[in-house]
């Protein structure tokens, strides 16, 4: 009987691996939208430099500007979309951790348990084998 939390217990830590990858999966995409950030934002200083430069390139600069405006805005929706997720995935994983730790103390409290009654029929054993013997020398 105290095989049956074991079972319950790889059930949760494969849960728990699973909630650990889709946390890792969403601080990769935050990650990579933070250097897109970076990199527009370079984009940016770049294209500014180049519109101080010549009254031709100051004209084409505005459309890009609106653009580069535009892919900023989208770009801090998806971080805060990803970030609410991240904290959502965070929180689903330490509930997942804590369901493990739960299950692995239950089991341990069994396992004492176990291990006490088979102490106990050991010494037992042994007492009635002692108590033979003495009774068989008398």
């Amino acid at each position: 009987m105290s095989g049956d939390l074991h079972t319950l217990i790889r059930l949760h830590k494969w849960r728990l691996d699973e909630k650990r990858k889709a946390l890792a999966e969403l601080q990769t995409l935050a990650d990579k939208l933070a250097n897109d950030v970076a990199r527009l934002e370079n984009e940016i200083k770049s294209e500014q430099e180049i519109a101080r430069g010549s009254a031709e390139a100051s004209f084409g600069y505005a459309n890009f500007a609106k653009l580069a405006i535009e892919r900023r805005k989208r770009l801090a929706q998806s971080i805060a979309q990803v970030e609410a997720q991240i904290t959502e995935a965070t929180d689903e994983m330490a509930e997942a951790f804590q369901e493990v730790k739960r299950y692995e103390l239950a089991q341990e409290g069994r396992d004492k348990r176990d291990e006490a009654k088979r102490k106990q029929r050991e010494n037992a054993a042994l007492d009635e084998v002692a108590l033979s013997g003495f009774m068989r020398r008398r």
